[in-house]
């Protein structure tokens, strides 16, 4: 069949990544803007888990390629902005964290789910206690320790549902070992 001028062809591949590329920024946009929401501000409560640091992390253990750097910071960078907190900082602790899961994807792959749990938990509490270090160098006022890790273990305890969710709305799942695509190759 002759290509008639004018229309390309999609790679079905490329339109699925930029299809739960922006998939994550409706998602991330949304949370955002719940956040931003004068709902439950009750200062007495505990801080709710972080949710978009978990999808990120979620769909980035998943499936790297949906998720390019430039993309994480800029949603990040929106959100330190957005919640008025030091700007890049926060970006640059969750953009480390989440060059370490992508430099150990092959690894994270065979991990059991608990495994991957305790993996995610940990470097949760490492970025939060290293978010409270560089307040503690450079002198700024923080929350009080307690109250500030309880976001921290809400994120944690709360990471598998988004795991879940994530797999049965969104289709965002862990590739199998040697799982090819309709095209046939490697995922």
């Amino acid at each position: 069949m002759p290509r008639r001028p004018g229309r390309a062809m999609v790679d079905p591949l490329r339109r699925d990544v930029l299809l739960h590329r922006g998939l994550y920024l409706l998602v991330a946009l949304v949370l955002l803007f719940m956040k931003l929401l004068p709902l439950g501000n009750d200062p007495e409560g505990l801080p709710g888990p972080d949710l978009l640091l978990c999808v990120t992390f979620c769909w980035l253990l998943r499936r790297p390629d949906y998720l390019p750097v430039l993309l994480i910071a800029a949603v990040f960078l929106l959100e330190d902005l957005l919640l008025m907190r030091p700007p890049g900082l926060w970006t640059a602790l969750v953009l480390v964290g989440s060059e370490i899961l992508r430099s150990r994807i092959a690894l994270t792959r065979e991990l059991s789910f608990p495994l991957e749990w305790l993996f995610i938990g940990l470097l949760m509490t490492a970025m939060f206690l290293g978010y409270r270090l560089a307040f503690a160098v450079t002198l700024l006022p923080q929350v009080a320790f307690g109250f500030a890790m309880a976001q921290v273990v809400a994120s944690i305890v709360v990471y598998p549902v988004v795991v879940w969710l994530s797999k049965l709305v969104l289709g965002v799942h862990k590739p199998g070992m040697g799982e090819v695509d309709d095209m046939g190759r490697r995922l």
